[in-house]
């Protein structure tokens, strides 16, 4: 285990002010810090932990089964250790070097880039920034401008662009019914110069090749952290509707559908986790993953986040009035679940 019960205690007694006040707590990010979690997939070089994917998805889970948001957060500001090996070497050095770095930002390409001399004019908004009220960078994609000699029916650069938090609007509109704490607002920016070297391109490598973790597919990559992050928080709902069927004693036949639900988020649980393993493995071995083990692992995330929803939904109508009640434990992370599971990577084409 990563933290200790007493941690354990004193995050999630935090949870609710979180929860109120729309952001974690300072107590909650220097533990954060503490662990490096900003910094899974950083190299050690630059202050990071170089995590592998195996090692950084039980994090994940352990973080998400202890608060929704938390666990969250630790997921996406992580997942910004990714442009490292896309940055010139002394602007990643700039951006990760410093014990409380971490990147928030989208890939969404909806901002704007204009070429002038040394750079980019910007200007754009991206929603869904998790974590921008304590970001030190943001990274933003836009579409850049062609120029006027450019060939008619291009396709269009897309390219992305660090900014800073003085460059940065955030624009408070994060109002889902769940993961309240993650801060994922909309950013803005108008008319922001980046210099050339402050800009990548997502399938240009700079460095760190070596690094297994850089040569992971992504798609498979991003699903096994979202697909983490349900699995710790349907783990933390079970627990806690536990907690209220045996405080409130209900009917054996609850308790059976609870056990039920137990048991097959135990099993996903364990596929999901081997999954991950071996196409980690593979990766090692044979330095690319084949296209039926990106698939796989893909397949395996997806019902890993169905299972995980499938716990609440098979379960809270049975737990009374008091799961209910917004300002419960089991009510908070049936919410996170909801949330967390309409991420469009763990949505099924079907």
């Amino acid at each position: 285990m990563l933290f200790s019960q007493k941690q354990v205690n004193e995050i999630r007694v935090q949870s609710q002010r979180m929860e109120t006040e729309g952001a974690v707590t300072e107590n909650v990010l220097q533990l954060i810090y503490k662990h490096k979690l900003f910094k899974l997939f950083v190299p050690r070089e630059l202050g990071g932990r170089m995590a592998s994917l195996p090692e950084a998805v039980r994090i994940f889970v352990e973080c998400s089964r202890i608060d929704g948001s938390f666990g969250w957060l630790v997921n996406i500001g992580s997942g910004g250790g990714f442009f490292a090996s896309l940055m010139e070497s002394h602007v990643a050095h700039s951006v990760y070097m410093s014990p409380e770095a971490v990147i928030a930002g989208s890939g969404a390409p909806s901002g704007v880039a204009k070429r002038v001399d040394g750079g980019y004019i910007v200007n754009g908004s991206w929603k869904y920034c998790s974590g921008s009220t304590h970001a030190t960078v943001f990274t933003a994609n836009c579409i850049v401008e062609p120029e006027v000699d450019e060939q008619q029916g291009a396709q269009p650069e897309i390219r992305s662009f660090v900014l800073m938090p003085e460059q940065i609007e955030i624009h408070r509109d994060w109002n889902a019914f769940g993961l309240k704490a993650t801060a994922s607002h909309t950013i803005m920016t108008k008319e922001a110069f980046v210099p050339e070297e402050r800009t990548f391109l997502l399938a240009e490598l700079k460095g760190y090749g070596e690094e297994p973790v850089y040569q992971y597919p992504f798609l498979p990559f991003a699903q096994a952290s979202f697909a983490a992050v349900s699995l710790g928080i349907a783990k933390h709902f079970l627990e806690e509707a536990r907690e209220l069927i045996l405080l409130k004693k209900r009917d054996a036949h609850v308790l059976e559908k609870l056990e039920r639900q137990e048991g097959l988020l135990k099993e996903r649980e364990a596929m999901f986790l081997e999954a991950v393993e071996q196409s980690w493995n593979e990766l090692l071995q044979d330095q690319q993953l084949t296209e039926a083990s990106r698939q796989e692992v893909s397949a395996e995330c997806l019902l890993t986040a169905r299972t995980a929803l499938a716990c609440g939904l098979e379960l809270f109508p049975f737990l009374g009035l008091s799961a209910a009640m917004q300002d419960s434990a089991v009510n908070r992370a049936w919410r996170d679940l909801q949330t967390a599971c309409q991420h469009a990577l763990l949505i099924p084409a079907e």
